[in-house]
């Protein structure tokens, strides 16, 4: 998967091209991270790319020049563009599985007061949000989304098994997680984790998954009720008991 990204920024992306998953799976060529210099293409002898907004108002709101000679230098007429922006969709995993299965995708970070509206217009840019909050660009935004996608990407993780049982995969949150020492001051690990018995395992991490989704979660717990299926009997016990417990809540 190629995954373009145009900003005014670009040093911010370094670690994200270079360090941990990401950047193993760029050295491998699993995924091609290709970050483009916004202000490279201002005609400006400054690289100016932001102007102050027509109607008055504060701030600054980024030039269209700038970003359409970016956008034609990569070809991306009828490709997949996003554009980071705190109006756009909330990004859900329903979002970034279809989003992984893009060949290449082109990823637009606003900043200021944020873009040319004829930008995103003409572009037929799909606007994506992370969330009800504001920042000071798409910068952070687009990583989020560039590391939810790429999980998704064959090859990227070492494990299919582990992505498969994140937490939001199965539609719960995720079980608590313990490692060595098995006690450590005087706190221990939960004895069916060392048992050895991966039937009580799994059912232990099950019901933990359940009530901390529910106690958490109350809108994620109450959706996995009404699209639960491929459930066992042992499973739908414990389901049930989660369920009619007061206390779990």
């Amino acid at each position: 998967m190629k995954i373009n990204v145009l900003t005014l920024f670009p040093n911010m992306f370094a670690p994200v091209v270079s360090e941990s998953m990401l950047g193993k799976a760029n050295e491998k060529g699993i995924l091609e991270l290709n970050i483009i210099d916004i202000r490279d293409f201002s005609s400006n002898k400054h690289n100016k790319a932001d102007d102050t907004p027509f109607g008055g108002g504060v701030g600054m709101v980024m030039n269209a020049e700038p970003i359409f000679g970016a956008l034609e230098s990569i070809g991306a007429e009828g490709k997949k563009i996003i554009f980071m922006s705190p109006r756009g969709r909330l990004l859900d995993q329903e979002m970034i599985e279809k989003l992984s299965v893009e060949k290449e995708l082109i990823i637009l970070c606003g900043h200021y007061e944020g873009v040319d509206e004829r930008v995103i217009n003409h572009w037929n840019m799909e606007e994506v949000s992370v969330g009800d909050y504001i920042l000071t660009g798409g910068e952070l935004p687009a990583m989020i989304l560039i590391d939810a996608v790429a999980r998704l990407v064959p090859e990227v993780l070492g494990s299919s098994t582990s992505m498969k049982e994140e937490s939001i995969y199965s539609g719960l949150l995720e079980h608590a997680q313990y490692t060595k020492p098995r006690e450590f001051k005087g706190l221990n690990v939960p004895g069916v984790l060392v048992s050895g018995n991966h039937r009580l395992i799994h059912l232990w991490k099950f019901e933990e998954s359940l009530k901390i989704t529910k106690q958490r979660r109350p809108d994620l717990f109450e959706s996995f009720i009404e699209n639960q299926k491929n459930l066992d009997k042992d499973e739908l016990k414990i389901l049930k008991r989660v369920s009619e417990n007061s206390d779990d809540k």
